[in-house]
Order: structure tokens, then C-alpha cells, then sequence
């Protein structure tokens, strides 16, 4: 008798994510509520809360405290780079400020993806180091062909587990990756960038 090879939860929402990217969203933009749908009914089933996956201000106070000294020197680093090299993207401010108040609940929901649903379903697979790792190859991987924020998303997605599992909190992170993209975007050229595009738009510049 041949043993079925059951596929695990989280490979299978990763492929979907990656269809997404790819070709399903070019199909119907609105395909990615199915997918979350599906994270969210994972969930649901396994009795987690939106406390337990990071939707809390607990221990938010404690990671502001512990880490936002480092994210402030990340910032002006990037600043200082940028202003040194005159690459700063010509924009003007309110429409800077609009950029970085959209990517707020973008870089929430993108937290919550590699933390709250891939983390957590890696840790039940493999051990906690090796689900750091996996967790931030397979952010990474969704960014691909664009070789930059690959390289980046790899770095700051590990360091985001590592945060995660600290402080359990979501939050602080939405708001780092909000910051850090944002910069990213201001500082850094579209010949390295491609506008940071992934998929298909990274061929298109």
C-alpha cells in the first residue's frame, strides 16, 4: 500500500502566495482573499487569538523602549547615505507622508504573513532556529527575482523572527518595516531598486 505524502499547511499557502504574486493577481486582483481566508480559518481551528499571534500592545511599550534607538540609527544612517550619495528620490513632503502612512498597514499585514501565520506553523514543523531561517528564506523567496529587496527582505526578516519571538508583538515590527521600506524607497536609486517591484513588475523596471 502506498502512504499518501500529505503536503504541509504552509507550503501549500506559500505556493498560493507566490501564484498571487505571479499570475493570480493579473487574473483578478481580489485573489488574495481566498488565500487569507484560508490563513485566517488555520487559525480559527488551532484557537488562536489575535493576542496570541501579536495583535496586542502588550510588551509594545517594552519593545519601543529596546529597539527604537536602533531603528532611529538605522534611519539616519539610511538618510545620511542617501544624502551623501544624492540619491534622495525627488518627492515632495505631504506626498512622502502619504507614502509612509500607506505602507503602515502594509507593513502590518506583512508581519503578520511571516510571523503570525509562517513562524508559527514552522515552529510546529522543524525547530525554532531552523523556522527563523525558513520563515526569512521564504520572505525572501516571495520577493524575488528583485535581487535587492531579496537580500534585504532576508536579513530584516530573520532579525523580525528573532523580535517576534521576543516581545510578541506585531505592532513595533509593522512600524519598522513601514520605516524601513519607506527609507529604502527614498534613498536608495530604481537601477538597485526596480521601485522595489517583485514578480513580474520587477522585468517591466
Amino acid at each position: 500500500m502506498v502512504r499518501k505524502l500529505a503536503i504541509p499547511e504552509p507550503v501549500v499557502i506559500f505556493a498560493l502566495i507566490i501564484a498571487y504574486i505571479w499570475e493570480l493577481r493579473y487574473v483578478d486582483c481580489k485573489l488574495w482573499m481566498p488565500i487569507l481566508a484560508m490563513m485566517l480559518a488555520s487559525h480559527a481551528l488551532r484557537r488562536e487569538t489575535p493576542t496570541r499571534l501579536g495583535f496586542s500592545l502588550q510588551h509594545l511599550g517594552d519593545s519601543v523602549r529596546d529597539l527604537l534607538p536602533a531603528l532611529t540609527l538605522l534611519a539616519l544612517a539610511l538618510v545620511a547615505g542617501g544624502l551623501l550619495t544624492h540619491s534622495i528620490r525627488d518627492i515632495r513632503f505631504d506626498r512622502a507622508v502619504l507614502s509612509l502612512s500607506a505602507y503602515l498597514p502594509w507593513g502590518l499585514v506583512q508581519q503578520y504573513v511571516v510571523n503570525g501565520y509562517f513562524l508559527n506553523r514552522f515552529d510546529a514543523l522543524v525547530s525554532r532556529r531552523a523556522a527563523s531561517m525558513v520563515a526569512a528564506a521564504a520572505f525572501s523567496c516571495a520577493h524575488a527575482p528583485n535581487w535587492f529587496l531579496m537580500a534585504v527582505t532576508l536579513l530584516f526578516g530573520y532579525c523580525a523572527t528573532r523580535v517576534y519571538r521576543r516581545y510578541q508583538n506585531l505592532y513595533f515590527l509593522g512600524i519598522a518595516h513601514a520605516t524601513v521600506g519607506f527609507l529604502l524607497y527614498l534613498v536608495i536609486p530604481d537601477s538597485i531598486s526596480h521601485h522595489l517591484n517583485v514578480g513580474p513588475g520587477w522585468f517591466r523596471g
